[in-house]
């Protein structure tokens, strides 16, 4: 199974899980190792098959999915987070990003899609449904601690490390940053890492998101 991608599926409906197992099942690289009906199921469920990708649902019983997200997200090795929901609320997106999903897809984006989203998540690349990309890239500042914080908190960088969080904001990947800015991709990933750690951010997503609320973007 070495190069497997493992899945777990978290909703509280049976039908949208069996019709996510049926898809996943055929894709080629990807295994669905459990399910889960909640949040508080998807914990338990993560511990007994330590996916490397959960696909969860916002809206559940007992424990909610942005809830799950942020518990699942504070481990030592956590599984990345793909939120697939149908709903797109600005607030439902920001709060679960902020809590460390790696993705935020709609649960009418077509299958081919949802496939390609696991395989860039677990790749550690984080990927957006168009329509929620637009949103936040529309989406203005309405309070401006906000944007002293996040200016402030990015002021913390190398200049450096600097114009590689703008370069993460704008969608570059690794061998894009390292083209633009004429240096290694290992010397990249180091950048990253060190962005990632000064800041106290998970993944790339956050760091596009401070980015923006810092009015870089």
């Amino acid at each position: 199974m070495a190069g497997v991608i493992r899945v777990l599926l978290v909703d509280d409906d049976a039908l949208v899980r069996a019709g996510l197992s049926m898809m996943l099942d055929g894709a080629a690289g990807i295994t669905v190792v459990g399910e889960a009906a909640d949040g508080m199921q998807a914990i338990t469920e993560t511990d007994a098959h330590a996916p490397d990708v959960v696909l969860m649902d916002l809206r559940m019983p007992r424990v909610d999915g942005i809830t799950a997200t942020r518990r699942l997200r504070a481990r030592t090795r956590p599984p990345e987070v793909i939120v697939l929901t149908t709903f797109d609320t600005d607030e439902n997106i920001l709060h679960a990003l902020r809590a460390g999903a790696g993705g935020f897809l709609l649960k009418d984006t077509p299958p081919a899609l949802i496939v390609e989203a696991i395989t860039r998540v677990a790749a550690g690349d984080p990927i957006l449904s168009p329509g929620v990309t637009r949103r936040l890239v529309e989406r203005t500042l309405t309070h401006a601690d906000s944007y002293e914080r996040a200016r402030a908190t990015l002021a913390t960088l190398t200049p450096r490390e600097h114009e590689v969080a703008l370069a993460i904001a704008r969608g570059r990947s690794n061998s894009d940053i390292a083209a633009e800015l004429a240096m290694g991709v290992t010397t990249v990933k180091s950048h990253v890492s060190s962005i990632l750690t000064k800041l106290g951010l998970d993944n790339r997503t956050q760091i596009a998101l401070l980015a923006h609320d810092a009015g870089l973007i």
